[in-house]
C-alpha cells in the first residue's frame, strides 16, 4: 500500500518551519523541528555525510562537521572535490547534509518488526566557501573543539601554509528536520506467545583511557579535559 504524506504537528516558536523537504512521507509523527533537539543531536555526534550531485549523480561522503548557533561548518583538503566545487559554484553548492545516532537494537518476535531506535538530522541548504580569515580560524577551531571540547586551546595553530591546504564550507541551519524512534518492541498482538526472546539491546557511546602516543615530551601529563571523561 502506498504511504500518503502525514501533516506535522504544529511547531513551537523554537521550531525550524517545515518544508515539502522536511515533512517525511512515513512516520511523521517521529520528525521534529524543535531548535534544542535539532542542535543537541548535532551536538553530540562526530561526522556528517554530506550529500551533493557530480557529473550528474549522487555523492555522499562522511566527514567532520561542527555548530556554531546556526550554522554548521565542514572542512576538508582544498583538494577535494566537494570543497572545489563549492568554491566554484556560485551562489554556492546544493546539499543535504546528515547525521545520525542509533541508540539501540530493537530485537522483536518477528523479523519484520526488528528496527533502531535512532535520532537522526537531515539539513537541506546551499553550502557556501569561507573566505573570510578570522571566520575561516574560528571554524577550524570549532571543528576541533566539537571533536574534544577544550582541545583546540591546547594544540598549535594551523600556520599559514596549512591554512591555505584546508578549505570550510559553512551550511545554514534553516530547512532541517530531525527524526527520532524511541520505546520498545512493536510486535503483533499474535505473536507475543512466541517463544522468541524480544527487547533492546541499548548501545553505548563514549571513549576509553587515553593512549599516549610514545613520542610525547617527557613531562606531559594527560590533560583534565579527557581524564574526566
Amino acid at each position: 500500500m502506498q504511504d500518503t504524506p502525514e501533516t506535522p504537528a504544529p511547531q513551537p516558536a523554537t521550531a525550524y518551519r517545515p518544508t515539502d523537504r522536511t515533512v517525511p512521507t512515513r512516520s511523521a509523527d517521529r520528525a521534529s523541528y524543535d531548535k534544542d533537539l535539532v542542535h543537541a543531536i548535532l551536538d553530540e555526534g562526530y561526522v556528517c555525510h554530506l550529500g551533493f550531485v557530480r557529473d550528474g549523480a549522487p555523492v555522499a561522503l562522511p566527514t567532520l562537521y561542527a555548530r556554531v548557533g546556526e550554522r554548521l561548518y565542514v572542512h576538508g583538503s582544498t583538494g577535494s572535490r566537494p570543497l572545489r566545487m563549492t568554491g566554484a559554484a556560485d551562489p554556492g553548492l546544493p546539499v543535504c547534509l546528515t547525521v545520525t545516532h542509533v541508540d539501540a537494537l530493537v530485537l522483536a518476535r518477528s523479523a519484520f518488526h526488528h528496527s533502531i531506535n535512532y535520532r537522526s538530522v537531515v539539513v537541506h541548504g546551499t553550502a557556501h566557501d569561507v573566505t573570510d580569515p578570522e571566520e575561516k580560524r574560528a571554524a577550524l577551531d570549532a571543528l576541533v573543539d566539537h571533536v574534544v571540547a577544550g582541545r583546540s586551546a591546547d594544540s598549535r595553530p594551523a600556520d599559514k601554509k596549512e591554512l591555505a591546504a584546508t578549505a570550510v564550507i559553512r551550511l545554514d541551519l534553516d530547512e532541517v528536520s530531525a527524526k527520532l524512534r524511541t520505546g520498545g518492541v512493536n510486535d503483533e498482538p499474535e505473536d507475543l506467545a512466541l517463544p522468541h526472546w524480544a527487547g533492546l539491546l541499548p548501545l553505548r557511546k563514549g571513549y576509553d583511557a587515553p593512549v599516549a602516543d610514545p613520542d610525547l615530551a617527557p613531562g606531559t601529563a594527560v590533560p583534565d579535559y579527557l581524564a574526566r571523561r
